[in-house]
C-alpha cells in the first residue's frame, strides 16, 4: 500500500537462479539477479557470517537492534527473518534460540530511518509481522529512543524501550501509550542522560507511543508497536479453542455384535503404535478410525480383555494422498478479517484435498469467544464465533498440527462490549476462637448432590498421624466434619466425595493460636464458581478461619444483576448462594481485606434452563482408574428428546477434543473417547449446543491414588527470604501416591525454579531478586496441597535483573510470565514417583531403622519373562528391612522401558508393573534405599 512489495520464493533444487523483476512488462534497471541455491549452509560460513556481524557491532554509528520474539517452541530451523531498510534493500538477520519458547533476532543497520522486519515460521508470517522500527545515530545531539518495546510486544507482558536525553539540552520529556486497553507505564531515570520506559499493555492489537521532548516529537514519533496475543503457555489468557478429528474411516471386514469391550492400537511403518477408535459402520462392520501420518502397511490389533479378536491383526494401506497436507487446506470468509461483538462471525475451511488430519482452531483475544463447528458434509466446514468484547483477536488454524497457508490471522472485531452489572456485599470476619488440644474441632461445608454414605474424612496431625473424622449429615446437603485434636499446631483436613477430594479439600485447621493469615490463606470452592443455571440458586463455600478477622467481599458482575445471599455458619466457614436472572458470562469476585483471595477473579458461565436436555440420561461412564491411550465408551439415553448430541473432552493440560459420537439407535448414542494425559479430565456431553444436567462430568486417568492430603511443604523458605540468597523448602510426598507436582512462584521478581529428588521427596530453592511478597502455590494431581499458597516475605534491596529466557534445569522444565499486575511467574512441574514409608515415629522428620536390603524379598513373573506391549508384574515384600525408598528401573537394548508404576499395598509391600515395546534382553533393577535386593539385577528376554 505504501508502493513497495515484498518477493518471496522457495527453490527446490540446489543451483543458479536468475531472477527477473519486469515493471509494465518492461525490465527495469538492476533487475536482474542471479542467486545460488545451496542445499545448506557450512558451518564455517555460519562462524564466518557471525564474527562479520560481532565487528561491524563495535564499529558502526548506528544503534545495534535486539528483538525478542515469541514462536511457541518451534524449531530454530522452522524460523527464518528478512529486514527492509529505508532505501528498499534486504538484509538477513542473525537468529538466536532462548531455549525458552522465544527467539531473538539481532541485527546491525547500516542506515537510518524506518526499518521492516518479517518473521516467518514455516513460510508464515507469525502473529504481528511485519514490525516496524526507526534506526538513528548513537550520536546525534537529539533525543533519541530505541528498543523493543517501540515496535513490538506480548500482552500482559513488560515491553521496554530507551530514551537518550545526553546533550539535547533543557526542556520537558512526556511519554504516552494509545492502543486497544489502558497501559501502565514506569518511568526510570538512570541518571546517566538516559531513562528507561517500561509499559504493560493488556489486550493484543497496535499501540501508538509517543515521545515528546519540549513539546516535540523526538525522531520516529509517534512509534507503532504490534503486541501479538499471549504463548500458550500462559494460563491466564482468554482463550477459545475446539479440535475436530477428520479421521480415515476404513472397514476391517469383520462383524462385532459388541464393541464396548473392544480396544485397539494401529502400528505403523516405522513401528511407532498408537490407540486407535472402533466403531460399527454403516454396513453393520467393525471399522477402525484414525489420522494417518505415513505411507504404507499398518497392522491393526484388535482386543477383548488382553486377547485378539478372530482374524486379528489386520493389515491395511495407506496412499501418499491420505496423509495431512495443511498447505492444501484453504480457509475464506470474512471472520478471517473483520467482525461484531456479541455477534456470530463465521469463515470457512475446506479440507476436501488435503488428506486426514486433525482440525483445530483457536481464538485469542480481549475475551473468550464461543466457536462452533458445523460440517458441510463436502469436506468442508462453516466455523462460527461470539466474542463478547471489541478488539484485537488472534485466529488460529492448524491441520495435521500445522498452520494453515495464512494462518494466524488478525481480526478486527468492531461493536460494543457487553453492558455488566454489578452487584457486591461486603461482611465482616471476625478472628476464628481458639481451639485446644482435647475439644472438638468443627468443620461445616454445604456439598450439593451428594449422600453421606458417599462421603469420607480424615484428619493428619503435624506430625503425620491418620485419624478418621466423624461426618454429620444436617439437613440439605450440609454436613458437619469433627475430629478431636491431640497436638497443638497444623492440621489438615482431607473431605472426599466417593474417594475423590472435594474443592478446596484439603483444608488447613490450625489447633491453638493461628499466626500469619491474610487473603492467600481463604478458599473458596463449589459448583456455583464453576457453573450454574438460570432462575436457579447456586451455591459455593468460602473457608476463612486460617485467615484471621478482616472483611470478606462477594462481587457478581454479568449481563444482568444477580441477587446474592450470605450464610455465616459461625466456625470460620460461610455459605454464598446467587441467583442470576439472565444466562451469559459471569464473574464472581472474592476479596479479603481488598485483595483477590487464590484463583479470584472466577469466571462462571450461566446456562439457559435446560428444556429438553433435562430428559438424557447417561449410562456406563467410569469415572476413575481409566488408562492412558485406551478407548472408553458410555452410553446417553435421550429418552424421547429429538436434536443434536455431541460431546467433548478436557485434558488436564488444556487440550480440547471432540468425542465419537454415533447413533447406536432406540434413542441411545454410544460416546467413545481416548485419553492421552494423567490426571483430572472433564467431558462436556452437550444436546442442541447446551451442555445436559451435571455436565461437564469429571473422569480421573492414570493413577488414582495420587493424594495431595498427604503431600507437606516446610521450611523457612515458604515464610521469609532475603534478596540474593536461596529461599529452600521441602516437599514430603511420602505416602501420597504418583502424582504431577506443580510449585509456582508469583512475586515482584522472576525466580529460577530448582527442583531435585531427595529421599523424603523434592526439594526446591529458588533466588528472589526483588524484595516484597512471593506466593508460593503448590499443587499436587492439580489440586493445591494444605496451606497453599504460601506467603514469602522477602527484604533486602533490589537486583538489577536480566530479561532472559526462563532456565530450564536438568531436573525440571521452568518458565515465566509476566501477570498484567507486574507481578511476575515462576512455574515448575516434576512428574513424581510413588514412595511410601511406614510411620516409626511420632516426629515428621522420622528416624529410620537400619536399612537391610537383603532382606527384601522378591517374586512373580515378571522377574522371569515379560511379552511386548503387556504388562509384567512381579511383588516386592519389604517387612523387616527398615525404612527406605523403593528404586525400579528397566533398561533395554535400545531404549528404556516406558513406563514403570509401583503401586503400595500396604504393610510395606509392593506390586510392581512395566511394559516393554521392543524383543530383547531387558536388565530389571530392584534397589531399596541404595542396595540391590537378592537376585537384581536380572536379565529378562522379551519375545
Amino acid at each position: 500500500e505504501d508502493g513497495t512489495y515484498n518477493l518471496f520464493y522457495t527453490p527446490h533444487n540446489p543451483g543458479n537462479y536468475v531472477i527477473k523483476i519486469k515493471f509494465g512488462g518492461q525490465d527495469i534497471p538492476g533487475g536482474d539477479f542471479v542467486v545460488t541455491g545451496t542445499t545448506d549452509l557450512r558451518a564455517g560460513d555460519a562462524d564466518k557470517y557471525i564474527r562479520t556481524q560481532t565487528e561491524t557491532v563495535t564499529t558502526s554509528q548506528y544503534r545495534p537492534v535486539d528483538f525478542r520474539l515469541p514462536v511457541g517452541g518451534g524449531k530454530l530451523s522452522d524460523i527464518t527473518a528478512l529486514i527492509r531498510t529505508p532505501t528498499g534493500k534486504f538484509h538477513t538477520p542473525l537468529i538466536d534460540d532462548n531455549q525458552d519458547g522465544t527467539v531473538s533476532i539481532k541485527y546491525q543497520p547500516s542506515e537510518i530511518g524506518l526499518h521492516e522486519l518479517d518473521v516467518f515460521y514455516q513460510g508464515q508470517p507469525i502473529a504481528g509481522s511485519p514490525f516496524k522500527f526507526h534506526v538513528d545515530q548513537v550520536q546525534t545531539g537529539y533525543v533519541t529512543a530505541y528498543g523493543p518495546g517501540l515496535s513490538h510486544g506480548v500482552c500482559n507482558e513488560s515491553c521496554s524501550f530507551r530514551i537518550v536525553t545526553k546533550d539535547a539540552g533543557s526542556g520537558g520529556l512526556s511519554v504516552a501509550v494509545e492502543g486497544s486497553s489502558k497501559a501502565e507505564i514506569q518511568c526510570k531515570d538512570n541518571k546517566d542522560g538516559t531513562c528507561d520506559v517500561t509499559y504493560w499493555p493488556t489486550a493484543p492489537g497496535e499501540y501508538t507511543i509517543t515521545v515528546k521532548f519540549a513539546d516535540k516529537h523526538i525522531v520516529g514519533s509517534p512509534f507503532t508497536a504490534k503486541i501479538t496475543g499471549l504463548p500458550l503457555s500462559v494460563e491466564n489468557r482468554k482463550r477459545s479453542q475446539v479440535m475436530v478429528g477428520n479421521q480415515s474411516e476404513i472397514s476391517l471386514r469383520v462383524t462385532e455384535m459388541d464393541i464396548h469391550d473392544l480396544n485397539a492400537t494401529i502400528r505403523s511403518p516405522s513401528g511407532v503404535e498408537d490407540v486407535c477408535l472402533l466403531k460399527k459402520l454403516a454396513n453393520g462392520s467393525l471399522g477402525i478410525s484414525f489420522i494417518p501420518k505415513e505411507i504404507g502397511d499398518h497392522l491393526v490389533n484388535v482386543y477383548r480383555d488382553g486377547k485378539h479378536i478372530k482374524n486379528s491383526p489386520f493389515r491395511i494401506h495407506v496412499g501418499s494422498s491420505e496423509i495431512g497436507d495443511a498447505s492444501k487446506v484453504k480457509v475464506f470468509g470474512r471472520g478471517l478479517k473483520e467482525g461484531y461483538a456479541n455477534q456470530v462471525n463465521d469463515f470457512t475451511v475446506v479440507t476436501r484435498d488435503a488428506g486426514y488430519g486433525g482440525l483445530s482452531l483457536s481464538i485469542e483475544g480481549p475475551s473468550k469467544a464461543d466457536i462452533e463447528c458445523h460440517d458441510n458434509e463436502d469436506g468442508s466446514c462453516l466455523v462460527t464465533y461470539r466474542p463478547t468484547e471489541p478488539g484485537i483477536y488472534i485466529v488460529n488454524v492448524k491441520f495435521a498440527d500445522k498452520h494453515v497457508p495464512g494462518s494466524p490471522f488478525t481480526v478486527s472485531v468492531g461493536g460494543h462490549g457487553s453492558s455488566r452489572l454489578r452487584e457486591s456485599i461486603i461482611r465482616e470476619r471476625r478472628a476464628a476462637d481458639i481451639t485446644h488440644i482435647g475439644s472438638q474441632c468443627e468443620l461445616s461445608l454445604k456439598i450439593p448432590g451428594t449422600s453421606s454414605f458417599d462421603m469420607s474424612a480424615y484428619v493428619t496431625s503435624p506430625t503425620g498421624r491418620l485419624e478418621n473424622c466423624e461426618i454429620v449429615e444436617l439437613d440439605d446437603c450440609n454436613y458437619s466434619i469433627k475430629f478431636i485434636p491431640k497436638e497443638m499446631g497444623v492440621h489438615t483436613v482431607s473431605v472426599k466425595h466417593k474417594d475423590i477430594h472435594i474443592p478446596g479439600s484439603p483444608f488447613e485447621f490450625t489447633v491453638g493460636p493461628i499466626l500469619g493469615g491474610g487473603a492467600h490463606k481463604v478458599r473458596a470452592s463449589g459448583n456455583g464458581l464453576i457453573r450454574g443455571e438460570v432462575h436457579v440458586t447456586n451455591e459455593f463455600n468460602i473457608y476463612t478461619r486460617e485467615a484471621g478477622a478482616g472483611g470478606l467481599a462477594i462481587a457478581v458482575e454479568g449481563p444482568a444483576k444477580a441477587e446474592i445471599d450470605f450464610f455465616d455458619r459461625k466456625d470460620g466457614s460461610c455459605g454464598v448462594a446467587y441467583v442470576c436472572p439472565e444466562p451469559g458470562d459471569y464473574q464472581i469476585s472474592i476479596k479479603f481485606n481488598d485483595e483477590h483471595i487464590p484463583e479470584s477473579p472466577f469466571n462462571v458461565s450461566i446456562v439457559p434452563p435446560f428444556g429438553d436436555a433435562k430428559k438424557l440420561t447417561i449410562h456406563s461412564l467410569k469415572t476413575k482408574g481409566l488408562d492412558v491411550n485406551r478407548q472408553y465408551t458410555f452410553t446417553v439415553n435421550v429418552n424421547g428428546a429429538r436434536g443434536h448430541v455431541d460431546a467433548r473432552i478436557i485434558a488436564p493440560s488444556g487440550v480440547e477434543e471432540s468425542c465419537t459420537v454415533q447413533d447406536m439407535g432406540d434413542d441411545h448414542y454410544a460416546i467413545r473417547f481416548v485419553p492421552k494425559e494423567n490426571g483430572i479430565h472433564w467431558i462436556h456431553v452437550r444436546f442442541n449446543g447446551r451442555d445436559i444436567p451435571d455436565s461437564p462430568f469429571r473422569i480421573v486417568v492414570g493413577q488414582a491414588n495420587a493424594d495431595p492430603g498427604r503431600v507437606f511443604a516446610s521450611g523457612s523458605g515458604l515464610y521469609q527470604g532475603e534478596t540474593g540468597q536461596s529461599c529452600e523448602f521441602l516437599i514430603d510426598t511420602t505416602n501420597a501416591g504418583a502424582g504431577a507436582l506443580a510449585v509456582t512462584v508469583d512475586g515482584p521478581s522472576k525466580v529460577q525454579l530448582d527442583c531435585r529428588e531427595v529421599t523424603e521427596g523434592y526439594r526446591v530453592t529458588f533466588t528472589p531478586t526483588a524484595p516484597g511478597d512471593y506466593l508460593i502455590s503448590i499443587k499436587f494431581a492439580g489440586i493445591n496441597i494444605a496451606g497453599s499458597p504460601f506467603k514469602c516475605t522477602v527484604g533486602g534491596i533490589g537486583f538489577p535483573t536480566s530479561r532472559g529466557g526462563g532456565g530450564v534445569t536438568t531436573t525440571s522444565s521452568s518458565s515465566y510470565v509476566q501477570r498484567s499486575d507486574g507481578k511476575l511467574t515462576s512455574h515448575t512441574r516434576y512428574d513424581t514417583i510413588e514412595r511410601s514409608t511406614s510411620y516409626s515415629s511420632s516426629s515428621r522428620n522420622n528416624n529410620y531403622a537400619i536399612v537391610d536390603a537383603s532382606r527384601v524379598r522378591a517374586h512373580g513373573d515378571g522377574l522371569v519373562r515379560a511379552y511386548r506391549n503387556e504388562k509384567a508384574t512381579f511383588t516386592v515384600d519389604t517387612r523387616d528391612s527398615g525404612n527406605a525408598m523403593l528404586m525400579v528401573g528397566v533398561f533395554g537394548p535400545k531404549y528404556p522401558c516406558e513406563e514403570v508404576f509401583i503401586k503400595h499395598l500396604g504393610n510395606n509391600q509392593y506390586n510392581v508393573q512395566y511394559t516393554v515395546r521392543e524383543k530383547g534382553e531387558y536388565m530389571l533393577i530392584v534397589k531399596w534405599g541404595d542396595q540391590h535386593i537378592p537376585g537384581s539385577p536380572w536379565h529378562i528376554e522379551v519375545v
